[in-house]
């Protein structure tokens, strides 16, 4: 069970996560570049992410989704 929820504002350059447990406790706050994004996704235990509606979104949802995060 995921119980990790992350919330990506997604940016050209740089992306806003913010983390927390399922009851609303935050777990952290972060700045990352986009390969920075894509590593710490990538080590991090499968999340249900929470990403804004813009152009890259869709393309982000389908590089999580392959690590076992689920988007929303």
């Amino acid at each position: 069970m995921k119980d990790t929820m992350i919330g990506v504002d997604l940016a050209k350059n740089v992306f806003q996560l913010h983390g927390a447990s399922m009851a609303g406790q935050v777990k952290f706050r972060k700045k990352v570049t986009r390969v920075q994004f894509r590593h710490f996704m990538a080590q991090h235990e499968p999340a249900i992410m929470v990403m804004e509606a813009c152009g890259s979104a869709s393309y982000w949802a389908r590089e999580m989704v392959r690590p076992g995060h689920e988007v929303r």
